[in-house]
């Protein structure tokens, strides 16, 4: 079932990246477009966090994610180092789930 799955995805995902390999170069060399493309993945990496901090299936949820999301983006802004983000973000979230159960 799962290599089923796996076939398929492979099978779907091999034309699209072949695809994304046959652009002309004329459609990307323009400025608005490769300012577009440079942008689209810190784009898409801010809608993946956003819907697994505040997502729970069909609903919207806040917990101890949202706390750790915060104390995350203060310590970017305060420009720490990434490794430091990331302990303090999880240390944030658990502290908040240990003390309060919330989440």
């Amino acid at each position: 079932m799962f290599a089923d799955g796996f076939l398929a995805a492979s099978a779907d995902a091999y034309p699209l990246q072949l695809a994304g390999h046959l652009d002309p170069a004329a459609w990307l060399d323009p400025p608005r477009p490769r300012r577009g493309a440079a942008l689209l993945p810190a784009a898409l990496l801010a809608a993946l966090v956003v819907v697994q901090t505040a997502g729970d299936g069909d609903r919207l949820v806040l917990d101890a994610r949202a706390a750790g999301l915060a104390v995350a983006a203060l310590a970017l802004a305060l420009r720490a180092p990434f490794l430091l983000v990331i302990v303090l973000a999880a240390a944030s979230a658990a502290g908040v789930r240990a003390l309060t159960g919330w989440g």
